[in-house]
């Protein structure tokens, strides 16, 4: 499915990733396969060719790790995780990682424990919205890190991920180049986070922009609000 071994190596090598190995090659293009196999059925991604899937879903997702300096065993939540990017290639790449996938659609679920499954990945699965999920005592302020690889604003996505965060860890966004994403400050400051890197980069010719967001104080308990009133009025 993917484009052989050493071609895969000397993409990676592009963007600074030099610990690819055959394991890890083994397991994305297990992933490849059944991401392909399983989109026939279910909506999971309009990227459906091998290099594409290499490049915009693989590096893609495992290029932050350059800029992050994440402890071993660290807890990671991918909020709204879909068919598993970020988080998914990232775990091929740092199995210390405990990490929690989350997504409000069953079929997207049942396809992830088929996946984690295959790929002999160790994984906790939640099926419900971010805004609910977040509220529950099993989840609130419990992880080191929830990241999303999502089309909101900034100023969306973090009263959706930010309360799944414990004071010093921190949300970790995936953005485009074109939004202002300074404008989210307030919004930010208000659920106990600060922008503490953004960091520019390039995928295959395409911009990229990585956003860290520190927790530096407890969410307020109102937040965040149901799904109505953030996209009616944000913060």
């Amino acid at each position: 499915m993917l484009p052989d071994f050493e071609l895969c190596c000397a993409e990676f090598l592009k963007y600074g990733i030099d610990d690819i190995d055959m394991e890890k090659y083994a397991k994305m293009n297990i992933y490849a396969e059944f991401l392909v196999e399983y989109n026939e059925k279910v909506n999971l991604t309009a990227i459906t060719e091998p290099r594409d899937i290499l490049v915009k879903h693989f590096i893609d997702s495992v290029a932050p790790l350059k800029f992050l300096t994440v402890p071993e065993g660290a807890s990671i939540i991918d909020v709204g995780t879909g068919a598993g990017f970020p988080s998914v290639p990232i775990k091929i790449f740092r199995p210390d990682l405990k990490l929690t996938l989350l997504d409000s659609l069953d079929k997207r679920i049942t396809f992830l424990k088929l996946l984690c499954d295959k790929l002999e990945i160790e994984a906790d699965f939640v099926h419900g919205r971010a805004e609910d999920v977040s509220k529950t005592s099993e989840y609130r302020e419990k992880f080191d890190y929830s990241c999303a690889r999502a089309v909101a604003n900034l100023s969306t996505l973090s009263e959706y991920c930010l309360p799944f965060v414990k004071v010093g860890g921190s949300f970790i966004s995936l953005k485009g180049p074109n939004e202002d994403i300074y404008s989210a400050n307030g919004a930010i400051k208000l659920l106990g986070g600060e922008i503490a890197e953004v960091t520019d980069y390039e995928i295959d010719g395409d911009e990229r922009r990585l956003v860290q967001v520190k927790k530096v104080s407890q969410t307020p308990p109102k937040y965040p609000r149901n799904s109505a009133q953030i996209k009616k009025k944000p913060l």
